[in-house]
């Protein structure tokens, strides 16, 4: 196909094995981990229950510094089949996941929609960039119960700079205004489990409180509804070494006062992550488990 699945609009010849566009993948699906993740906010990792966390190789964002780099960047994976994505699914189901947590699948969404269908019988989560086409998440109606995207940036430059994306607000806040239209608010089972809605995460960046607060404003005035899990887990990766600016963790007074202005504009439905939560255990073994 000649592909135009993301926001790039690239225009590049994929196969079903090899692509040349930005996030370098082939039609069919590569996946690097499949597993239980323990780690994700408490509505998607209950106490004593997994999320079936499903790691997709390839991106099309490429933010400099992600903490995945070893798959978004260097594409480490396992090809595997939509049949086999499907097994893939029931065997974490099996394993006792509560959920089927799809990561950064977006360059693979036709056929990771077709792996979707019919119903596999356990919510299943779009976690993704934000960095979405309308046309993407038009194609998950029906299919994805629970978005959890990203809103890393209001800043176009800063957007440019660390994610080459200018056009990432704009993109980004589209792409959510119709996750949250399909999903509505979030719901939630007896045991607190997250059956349906859109959760948002935002990850503050070293030196960027005030895009971290633009971001939390819009969240504010136009996407009520959503809950907000903002993230203090930056740890720099990836290729983070070549901007000093953001080659350290963040401040303890920068992570605060990001929590007060979330709390001053009313933003209370979510989750507020603790700075020892920066630790490696969020960047799991892409080791080919579970694929």
């Amino acid at each position: 196909m000649i592909c135009s699945i993301c926001p790039r609009k690239c225009a590049s010849l994929r196969t079903a094995e090899a692509g040349e566009g930005v996030c370098g993948m082939g039609e069919l699906p590569v996946v690097a981990r499949a597993a239980l993740h323990f780690d994700e906010e408490p509505v998607i990792s209950l106490p004593g229950y997994g999320s079936g966390a499903v790691f997709f190789s390839g991106c099309s964002l490429k933010c400099v510094y992600c903490q995945n780099y070893g798959i978004s960047h260097e594409k480490y994976g396992k090809r595997v089949s939509v049949e086999r994505l499907r097994e893939i699914y029931r065997e974490l189901i099996d394993q006792g996941a509560r959920n089927i947590n799809l990561v950064s699948a977006s360059h693979f969404a036709p056929a990771v929609a077709e792996s979707l269908a019919p119903k596999i019988g356990v919510p299943v989560i779009w976690n993704s960039s934000g960095y979405e086409s309308i046309q993407t998440i038009r194609m998950l109606n029906g299919l994805a119960d629970v978005y959890l995207p990203d809103f890393k940036y209001a800043s176009s430059d800063i957007a440019l700079r660390y994610s080459g994306a200018e056009d990432y607000f704009e993109i980004a806040s589209c792409a959510i205004k119709e996750m949250l239209r399909q999903t509505g608010p979030v719901v939630l089972d007896e045991d607190g489990a997250v059956l349906r809605g859109t959760i948002i995460r935002h990850l503050i960046l070293p030196g960027q409180t005030e895009n971290s607060k633009r971001v939390l404003s819009y969240i504010k005035e136009h996407l009520e509804g959503a809950w907000v899990s903002l993230m203090a887990q930056y740890v720099p990766m990836g290729n983070a070494q070549a901007y000093p600016e953001i080659n350290r963790r963040i401040f303890q007074e920068e992570l605060d006062e990001v929590v007060d202005y979330m709390l001053d504009i009313g933003l209370e439905d979510g989750f507020v992550q603790e700075m020892e939560a920066a630790d490696s255990k969020y960047t799991p073994a892409f080791d080919l488990t579970g694929v």
